[in-house]
């Protein structure tokens, strides 16, 4: 597997494992194991950080996958690509209170944004994979490119 596959694999697979925690850690407050509960939402907090520090350093460093896929889809991709970011940036600031208002016991916030966190982040990890799929699985992966020219296509 080469670099340009292995790191988008690795940092994918990064986010799906959050989202597993994520409702492991719901299975688990269900039940009122609130230690528990507080270890493996704090897993998926470094499983999403671990994806993101990959993703940053891959965009930083080598840049973009462009789509390869057929032109006539690359609208629909686009744009898809376009909501699954904004889905994850509102997921990462809603993770972000979640954990805090957690660990700073402020519950009432906490079992407020909580449960729509969770929601938006299994989303987030859907979508996730389904860019990786489109991306280096489905179609030939595109150029490697600046972010702008890989999500804009210019």
């Amino acid at each position: 597997m080469s670099l340009s596959l292995l790191l988008p694999t690795i940092s994918t697979a990064f986010i799906v494992i959050s989202a597993v925690l994520v409702a492991i850690g719901w299975v688990l407050i269900a039940k009122r194991n609130i230690e528990s509960h507080k270890k493996v939402m704090t897993a998926a907090g470094v499983s999403a950080l671990i994806f993101f520090i990959i993703y940053a350093s891959r965009t930083v460093f080598i840049g973009n996958t462009a789509f390869g896929g057929p032109e006539n889809l690359k609208g629909y991709y686009t744009f898809f690509l376009i909501f699954h970011i904004i889905l994850a940036t509102t997921g990462a600031v809603f993770g972000i209170v979640s954990l805090l208002t957690g660990f700073k016991n402020k519950l009432s916030i906490h079992r407020k944004i909580g449960p729509i966190t969770s929601i938006v982040w299994f989303f987030v990890a859907i979508t996730g994979v389904m860019v990786y799929l489109l991306l280096y699985i489905l179609f030939e992966p595109g150029e490697t490119t600046s972010v702008i020219k890989a999500i804009l296509g210019f």
